[in-house]
């Protein structure tokens, strides 16, 4: 509908309707000190063209900067494929109609979303996508909580701080007992978990790769609490799984990542896009929504929200949770990314994405004073030990046009440095990487 002003009349008849007779006595109530009074002081208006050169010479303030940042969010090539469809009206919002049957083109894309992710991750359900990965992981304890009725949380120290963050305020109001797994040269100390992996248990966290980058024993949490009621929280990268273990290898309980991987841009750090999957005896307590696959009267195939009663739908202290949209636009691009790389192209990212990382790895370590900072195997991000302060290394980078990682200093690790490789960093620019480096540390 085109949009049309309010004209004088428009104004006086809505005025008249609340029983008020002008502007001035319907903010009577607004003191008169914090009320403007003047000319607002604003520059003539500009043509389109005009327009489009002041943005153009604003954006080219812009400082960029080749990343090997990552902790948690990655600069993957995202085909061009990807925009054009997600691009689309059909696609382009992020809710989904409160009459999803009639859109069958939206539940089908998040049925098939949710096929991709259970295929990749080896998982019986997923749901239609969380916020992102903090509030999936959270959402997942809360799970485990209710499903076991204990109360002990064992999380990882390794953890994402951003993840932990979220955690604590998730449960800040529930009684929960929150135990952090301490962590010996970068990976978690499994004795303390033995210890503290008892009938207590609501469920155990892992996140591999962590935070730092290094796998953890994921089989031997999996081992730990066979005879326990805790649950089992995989919190996984989704690209790692061409060339690593999925979930279910594991016997993972719970299984959630950050989709941002996948087919989306950088975003400046958001909107982003939890997964979230389940066993399939958990998939009435799986929050969000589900799109299922069944057929119409006639026999044809249809598309529905399905099992809306674990949601916001019915009474609020019956659902299991009250998220109440879904990444919807992200999920779209995710699965039209996966689709288009299909299962060897899919692979091809992932062992990209290690080779890349390893060759850096390895040249760095041949420097006197870089050291890996962990002797743990590693898929594409890694933490290295630097005989100076992080900070001021990545300063130093940056008058080379590179953001050499993220500094470890508020983790208490001022002389540490994270470094993430994608598949599109070239072998140029890892070599530059460690000729930078050897001139700031040497």
């Amino acid at each position: 509908m085109s949009y049309w002003s309010n004209s004088e009349l428009d104004l006086q008849a809505m005025l008249n309707e609340i029983g008020v007779k002008d502007f001035e006595e319907l903010i009577t109530n607004i003191p008169q000190d914090l009320r403007f009074k003047g000319e607002y002081r604003l520059p003539e208006g500009l043509s389109e063209l005009e327009a489009r050169q002041l943005l153009e010479s604003l954006a080219q303030k812009n400082k960029t900067l080749v990343p090997f940042a990552g902790a948690g969010a990655y600069d993957h090539y995202v085909p061009a494929i990807v925009d054009e469809i997600a691009s689309r009206p059909e696609f382009y919002t992020s809710y989904t109609p409160y009459q999803p049957e009639v859109s069958q083109g939206n539940l089908q894309v998040m049925y098939e979303f949710q096929s991709l992710i259970c295929a990749i991750t080896g998982m019986d359900v997923t749901n239609a996508s969380m916020y992102e990965a903090g509030s999936a992981l959270a959402e997942a304890i809360l799970l485990s909580i209710g499903h076991t009725r204990n109360k002990k949380v064992l999380i990882p120290s390794t953890l994402n701080p951003r993840y932990k963050s979220i955690i604590k305020t998730y449960l800040n109001n529930i009684d929960a007992q929150l135990v952090e797994i301490p962590a010996k040269k970068f990976t978690l100390d499994m004795e303390f978990a033995a210890r503290e992996l008892d009938d207590s248990a609501a469920c155990v966290v892992v996140q591999s790769p962590n935070y730092f980058g290094f796998l953890e024993n994921v089989a031997r949490f999996d081992a730990l609490r066979q005879d326990k009621k805790a649950l089992l929280i995989h919190a996984y990268d989704p690209i790692s799984l061409g060339v690593l273990k999925p979930p279910a290898y594991y016997h993972a309980d719970i299984a959630v990542a950050e989709g941002q991987a996948l087919g989306n841009h950088l975003n400046y750090g958001g909107p982003y896009v939890g997964l979230f999957s389940v066993k399939a005896d958990l998939v009435r307590k799986m929050p969000g929504r589900i799109a299922g696959e069944t057929k119409d009267v006639d026999g044809r195939t249809g598309y529905v929200m399905t099992l809306q009663t674990r949601e916001q739908h019915i009474r609020r202290e019956k659902a299991t949770s009250n998220i109440c949209t879904n990444s919807g636009l992200l999920t779209t691009r995710a699965a039209i990314y996966l689709t288009a790389l299909g299962k060897n192209g899919f692979q091809q990212v992932s062992r990209l994405c290690l080779q890349k990382a390893h060759y850096l790895a390895e040249e760095l370590g041949k420097l006197p004073k870089v050291k890996l900072a962990s002797a743990a195997p590693f898929f594409k991000e890694f933490t290295v030990e630097l005989p100076k302060p992080a900070t001021e290394v990545i300063k130093g980078f940056m008058e080379h046009g590179i953001l050499a990682g993220v500094g470890l200093e508020k983790e208490g690790l001022p002389n540490h440095l994270l470094i993430a490789v994608t598949e599109k960093r070239s072998v140029k620019e890892l070599d530059q990487y460690v000729k930078i480096m050897k001139s700031l540390v040497s």
